[in-house]
């Protein structure tokens, strides 16, 4: 890349030693993590691919709730059907449990309790990234 005095605002790997949930090797790819200890000021952006597989996995087993707005999104990799999910995800908003199998973006407004959340089953890569707008990932049980 080229130089400049705004290269330090351009992301181009994950944050070093970031603490992400245990997950089987090679079910996830951790693209970019954005918050105010990697850019001062920024608040909270995930972004990761998740890898085929049939079996499910757990991402975030534990509901919990921010103090600020969230947005969830997934995405398929279908280039004939961008819509496709390609997959499925069940998340929880509050008692309710959400089915995906359509590209989306979940808002989830502060203080809604939200997930466990799950990938239930991956056909083709699904892109995710998620947007918090708090400084750092931190969050109350509720």
């Amino acid at each position: 890349m080229v130089e400049s005095k705004y290269m330090k605002y351009v992301l181009t790997e994950p944050k070093p030693n970031r603490p992400v949930p245990p997950l089987p090797p090679g079910t996830v790819t951790d693209l970019i993590y954005l918050d105010d200890e990697v850019i001062k000021g920024a608040f909270n952006v995930i972004c990761a691919w998740f890898w085929p597989r049939k079996e499910p996995l757990t991402i975030i087993p534990e509901p919990h709730a921010h103090v600020n707005n969230e947005v969830i999104a997934f995405f398929g990799s279908n280039p004939k059907d961008p819509h496709d999910l390609c997959g499925e995800v069940e998340i929880w908003l509050e008692d309710e449990k959400i089915t995906l199998t359509k590209s989306c973006a979940i808002f989830v407004p502060n203080e809604m309790k939200h997930n466990p959340l799950k990938i239930n089953r991956i056909d083709r890569p699904i892109f995710h990234f998620s947007v918090l707008t708090e400084s750092m990932w931190n969050y109350d049980k509720k």
